[in-house]
Order: structure tokens, then sequence, then C-alpha cells
């Protein structure tokens, strides 16, 4: 075993887990579940049987990732962030065959105590404000905060946000790096160095 898996926490037969990864106090990782290197499962974090998570993704305490939920490299969820896999739970009715697909892309920030409804994909470099509840696609390195979450900006992959409007064009510089990102309607892409 090349990874960390704390005396508390269960890991079923059958799970895959990479390199370096750590897995703290009182998780579950299910056996169907594929985890890349690098990562870093904090206290009391589910991971279902259907999961899919990239290299270096951090994933703080109180986080259950279900079924139909793929995290690419490099995604940071916050403490007691929220997701989920059924449009519309009834207890008393099987919804199984209905499992919505969740996509997280590289790099994407997910806020402490935000929720994201089933079904969305968050692009790039995307950051999701503290309690937000996403319930729609959010653009690459957009800045969404709210319930609903709405866009308020554009983030760089830094982490800090760019001096840009919503929507329309515009040149700005990630105030740390100096990485320069260009927006184009209602997209940003970051330019070559």
């Amino acid at each position: 075993m090349n990874y960390q898996v704390h005396s508390s926490a269960i890991v079923d037969d059958g799970a895959v887990i990479g390199e370096g990864s750590r897995v703290w106090h009182f998780v579950h990782v299910c056996a169907g579940a594929r985890i890349g290197r690098e990562c870093s499962l904090g206290q009391n974090v589910f991971v279902g049987n259907k999961v899919v998570i990239g290299d270096k993704v951090k994933i703080q305490n109180n986080v259950s990732v279900y079924d139909n939920v793929t995290l690419e490299d490099g995604v940071f969820c916050g403490p007691s962030m929220v997701f989920t896999n059924v449009y519309n739970p009834r207890s008393l009715i099987e919804r199984k065959s209905e499992y919505r697909n969740t996509l997280v892309k590289r790099g994407a920030t997910l806020g402490a105590n935000c929720t994201v409804v089933c079904g969305v994909t968050i692009g790039e470099y995307a950051f999701v404000g503290a309690g937000a509840v996403v319930n729609k696609d959010v653009p690459a390195y957009a800045l969404v905060v709210g319930v609903p979450a709405r866009q308020i900006g554009w983030m760089s992959e830094f982490g800090e946000q760019l001096e840009l409007p919503v929507a329309g064009e515009g040149e700005a510089r990630c105030q740390h790096t100096g990485a320069r990102y260009l927006l184009k309607g209602q997209q940003v892409s970051k330019l070559d160095a």
C-alpha cells in the first residue's frame, strides 16, 4: 500500500487509491471508487462506488461524494459541501436508474457548505462561493455565489478575482502570477505566457 489510511477508515476491497494519497479519520471509500495520486480525504468523507477522483484533489471534512460524480485533477471540495445524484428524490420511490452525472473540471474550487445539484458541469478553475447552490453549469474561471448561484466575476488559476466584467470584452492579469486572461462574450481563457 503506497497511500496512508487512518485505522478508523474503511476502504472496501476493490477501491483504487493512488500513490501518496491520505485517507483520514472515519472515511468510507466504496469498492468501485477510483481515486488518483496525492489526494486528501478529510475526516468523515464518503466516496461512492461510481466515483472518479483525479490527482491532487482535496476533499475537506464531512463531504459525501455520491455515485456519478467525477472530480478532475486539482479540485478542492470545502468542508461540508454537498453533492447530489438524484434530482427529485423520494424515500418511497427507487430512482437509482435516474442518477445524473456531475462533472467538476480541473482546478475548480467548491466552497464550504455549497451544494452542487446533480447534472451540472463546473468548468475548469471555476470558483463556487461558500454556501452557494449550483443548479446549472458554471463556465471555466467563473466566480459564482448565492442561492441559486449566479455569476459575479472571474477568477485566475491562482484563485484571485480578475478585474473583468461578467460579460463583454477585456483582458486582465492575475495580480499574483502575472498570467493574462482574455474575456470574449461570456467566456474567459488564459493566454499563453
